[in-house]
């Protein structure tokens, strides 16, 4: 149950869309635009209507596409204003092209993205999917486990995203989040508004007394460079995002990280794993401390930049991991969030622990306690030995024969 941690905080009962627009109205960002998509047509929806309403002065762009609502957020956010947009799925697959801009113009936008299943076959439910087809365009990702998260996290991304000059999405899983009803502490607009801050952007189009260029060609003699230093603001956005986290702690008291560890200090079988699913695991983990099994959970949150060096260090004395991934990367090895455990591990020298990989919720399909349970139970047969690792992606609930 959520309890208020602020003192002028207010419970309200609200679902992950609403919770998601509510930020937005608070944040008041100058423009946005947006086409909607199921499971996330509701967050512009409401935003639209406050903007209707009169309740926020904002500028709302109704455009034709997603591919579009990017490209107009674009050029508001060059001409120097706060723009944000929100989508899913096939809309965020259809801003493939302007992801990539977005990013190598280094326009802060922020993005509430709702993850959900790419087609083909047509699906409108929750899978990582998405997002993680874009992980690598440049764009900062914030996942949330809950609708409390999705409210924090898109405060804080504004402030994250215009510090470190990047476009960043905070994510829900649709359904799951999107439209279940959670009690959710909300702020005072006012507190909203402090903490975010007044948009003063380096430099603008429309400031015709500082001219420059935005979007030149650059072929081989500049484009290398321009490229390491958008790897390299990624890189320094780790420091950005742990300063802006200290400062929403110091301002409404809850404490965020790269990642949340549960039950983690002494763990000898764990799962990692991003997302609504984390809530589901430590109900199990919390089971299997009851009967003396050190199970241990680590979330992640904050997926790019990825936080390598800490991960592989709080991995490091874990006997047996399980990387869960809701998406799969179709490489025909493993997938993505594996991917880039391993490799941490690799990188540190930690060759110890046992990884293997689950893939599991593709296009909505449930992901119970049972199913969790069943996952410490072979990563405990693991860790003892009694079982080798499997190679490859074990598939969890689904029909293969």
């Amino acid at each position: 149950m959520i309890k208020t941690v602020y003192s002028k905080g207010k419970l309200v009962a609200k679902t992950g869309n609403e919770v998601m627009a509510e930020a937005m109205r608070q944040i008041e960002p100058d423009v946005v635009a947006a086409y909607p998509i199921t499971p996330a047509t509701e967050i512009v929806q409401i935003f639209s209507q406050f903007v209707a309403d009169g309740i926020v002065k904002s500028e709302y762009v109704a455009v034709e596409s997603e591919h579009s609502a990017m490209s107009a957020t674009i050029a508001a956010a060059a001409a120097g204003a706060r723009a944000m947009t929100g989508t899913s799925a096939q809309g965020l697959a259809l801003m493939w092209e302007m992801l990539y801009i977005a990013a190598g113009l280094r326009l802060p936008i922020v993005m509430a993205e709702v993850n959900r299943a790419l087609s083909a076959p047509i699906n409108i439910h929750g899978d990582q999917s998405d997002t993680m087809g874009a992980r690598d365009s440049g764009w900062i990702q914030i996942y949330s486990e809950n609708s409390q998260e999705a409210y924090d996290n898109m405060i804080q991304a504004v402030k994250i995203a215009e510090k470190a000059k990047l476009p960043a999405m905070v994510t829900t899983d649709g359904f799951i989040i999107s439209h279940c009803m959670e009690v959710v502490e909300t702020y005072p607009d006012e507190d909203v508004k402090k903490f975010v801050g007044e948009y003063k952007p380096e430099r603008s189009l429309l400031d015709t007394k500082k001219p420059y260029t935005l979007g030149s060609i650059e072929l081989q003699d500049y484009y290398f460079e321009h490229r390491w230093q958008l790897a390299e603001g990624m890189r320094n956005a780790k420091n950005i995002i742990a300063e802006v986290a200290k400062d929403f702690e110091k301002t409404f008291g809850r404490k965020y990280d790269m990642y949340e560890k549960y039950m983690m200090d002494d763990a000898e079988i764990a799962i990692v794993v991003i997302g609504s699913t984390a809530g589901t695991a430590k109900v199990v983990v919390k089971e299997l401390r009851e009967k003396g099994i050190k199970a241990g959970l680590l979330k992640i949150r904050v997926f790019r930049p990825f936080p390598f060096e800490m991960i592989a260090k709080d991995l490091a004395n874990v006997k047996a991991i399980a990387v869960m991934d809701r998406a799969d990367s179709c490489s025909g090895t493993y997938a993505p969030l594996y991917s880039d455990v391993v490799t941490a591990l690799f990188a540190a020298g930690v060759m110890a622990p046992k990884v293997v990989n689950y893939v599991y919720g593709l296009g909505g399909r449930e992901i119970n306690t049972d199913h969790i349970a069943a996952v410490y139970d072979k990563l405990g047969k693991i860790a003892s030995g009694a079982e080798k690792p499997f190679t490859g992606i074990e598939y969890i609930n689904v029909r293969i024969k």
